[in-house]
């Protein structure tokens, strides 16, 4: 020990510290990840009973990279590629939407799925519960049309804007696909220019392109594997 300036004690980092102390290094020791994971889910099941949790989250891997998947009791509420930061989308949503966000995977095992089952070719269209209320306006009215171009099929800008009612409004268009809060399931990735390029994408040029690339596969016989009409 040694005295300072004021005449205070203070300690010279030669003391007994966490290293030295088998309670202390039990206590601050790392929590296994199995253990953290239960612990999440006890309080996700405790938030959701107490009506504490307003939009659940989770993560997929997949082909496209991790997608983070987030859904509200109405449905599910948006998708994120990586390149859109997850955290940042995570607080996003604690503004617009609620700020009673928590990790509750389990909440959206039917979403992971059938994302999954589509990512690997195993489903042609979904069977999911949207809430829609990030997109409004003109962009709601653009993103409900998407699920009308079929599986495997594109149509150019264009021809969204003037099936959406607004036949002049293809810089409209543009901009509500990439602002799509649940894209994949909301198909804005079969919008291309009226040139047949893809265009654009919120997920990047890659995504857009592995997507439309999986579309182009195989011809389906009208019903995915997953059993549901195509």
């Amino acid at each position: 020990m040694t005295r300072n300036d004021n005449g205070a004690t203070v300690g010279t980092g030669t003391g007994v510290g966490i290293g030295t102390d088998p309670a202390l290094a039990e206590a601050f020791a790392p929590v296994p990840d199995d253990t953290l994971g239960r612990l999440r889910a006890l309080l996700a099941e405790r938030a959701e009973h107490a009506d504490l949790l307003d939009v659940a989250y989770r993560t997929l891997d997949g082909p496209l990279g991790t997608l983070l998947l987030a859904a509200t009791p109405v449905g599910l509420v948006r998708i994120a590629f990586e390149v859109q930061d997850h955290e940042a989308v995570l607080a996003d949503l604690a503004v617009r939407v609620s700020p009673r966000v928590l990790a509750a995977p389990r909440r959206l095992d039917e979403v992971a799925r059938e994302v999954d089952e589509y990512l690997t070719g195993r489903r042609h269209r979904f069977d999911l519960a949207l809430d829609l209320r990030l997109a409004r306006g003109f962009r709601r009215a653009v993103v409900e049309h998407l699920t009308d171009i079929g599986y495997g099929r594109t149509a150019s800008y264009a021809q969204v804007a003037a099936a959406a009612g607004s036949p002049r409004a293809v810089r409209a268009v543009g901009t509500a696909c990439a602002l799509n809060p649940v894209p994949i399931v909301l198909p804005c990735h079969r919008v291309v220019r009226s040139d047949g390029t893809p265009g654009q994408y919120a997920g990047g040029a890659a995504a857009k392109a592995a997507l439309l690339a999986l579309e182009a596969g195989p011809a389906h016989d009208g019903a995915d594997r997953a059993g549901r009409p195509a």
